[in-house]
């Protein structure tokens, strides 16, 4: 489909799909599919004999599905990654695939009230069926929830004077839009770093309605069962608070504190890293300004 290089330009697209180490008759999961670009590269190595499984809780992405008898495409979030595998009759993988975050399709699609560049409602819903949306979290949290999820997810100094000003205003009216919110922010978004903070408080706002890092940890936390011996997992952060995770899970298998280590001092972990860190050359960066952030970590499975 030609809508699909419109709906989202793979970041890190080679390095993300050779991390898998693809062998032709392998089964593989791309668990952010989006606008399948991650995916159709994946199915360009794969032989007759191979699959592809891939999962995406956004309507929008159903439209970008894959005309080949070795895909399947799972309407689902990727927290549900080993019930849907399992109905499909598949236990283990070689590999999985995972782009993080909100797709350019997200961003660009105004009405979605994912970006900061255009007036919508405060939307934010990476599934459109989900009940709780950005209206609800900013006009119906409690301002101490309100605090918490600025001061958590998007590591805002001013979170306390932030969420007492949203409920003060919000006893005389809702605050509807993206707009309206800016309004009500405004003395917190001085000009010179007004998209920095506001990008922060988007930040923080769509991983709670998203339920982002719980359905991180609940997926990451399958994934050693999933994988066979060899099996190779490919994972792509933006910011910090994800890769944060991905990069404990990986060294220690697990997302606070240390595992217990033998006499002698060491501890045995499902994982082992491959290669180091990956980040976007300037070039990609300069033609896919989403890349700026990007980082990749690959690992094998013991």
């Amino acid at each position: 489909m030609t809508m699909a290089m419109e709906y989202h330009n793979p970041v890190l697209l080679t390095e993300t799909v050779d991390g898998l180490n693809i062998k032709e008759d392998g089964v593989y999961v791309d668990v952010t599919f989006g606008g399948g670009g991650h995916s159709k590269e994946i199915l360009k190595r794969l032989g007759d004999k191979g699959k592809l499984f891939a999962f995406d809780q956004d309507l929008d992405a159903l439209e970008n599905t894959i005309d080949d008898d070795r895909f399947t495409l799972i309407n689902e979030n990727f927290r549900f990654v080993k019930r849907f595998l399992r109905f499909h009759g598949v236990k283990k993988v070689d590999g999985i695939l995972a782009d993080f975050g909100v797709s350019s399709h997200q961003f660009d699609v105004a009405k979605r009230g994912f970006s900061t560049r255009f007036e919508a409602d405060l939307d934010m819903r990476m599934n459109q069926q989900n009940k709780l949306s950005a209206f609800h979290v900013v006009n119906e949290y409690e301002e101490e929830q309100l605090k918490q999820v600025f001061l958590q997810y998007g590591e805002l100094r001013s979170a306390p004077a932030m969420s007492r000003l949203i409920v003060e205003h919000r006893k005389t009216e809702p605050i509807v839009t993206s707009e309206q919110l800016k309004k009500v922010l405004r003395k917190f978004l001085p000009p010179r770093y007004e998209n920095k903070v506001l990008a922060q408080i988007y930040q923080a706002i769509r991983i709670e309605v998203n339920q982002e890092i719980e359905v991180l940890k609940e997926f990451l936390e399958q994934t050693p069962e999933l994988l066979k011996e060899k099996g190779r997992l490919s994972f792509i952060s933006y910011h910090s608070l994800e890769d944060r995770l991905v990069k404990r899970f990986i060294r220690n298998g697990m997302f606070e504190g240390e595992p217990e280590r033998d006499v002698f001092g060491n501890f045995e972990v499902p994982l082992k890293k491959v290669n180091g860190l990956i980040v976007p050359t300037a070039e990609e960066i300069k033609i896919n300004n989403r890349a700026r952030s990007a980082k990749l970590r690959i690992a094998e499975k013991l």
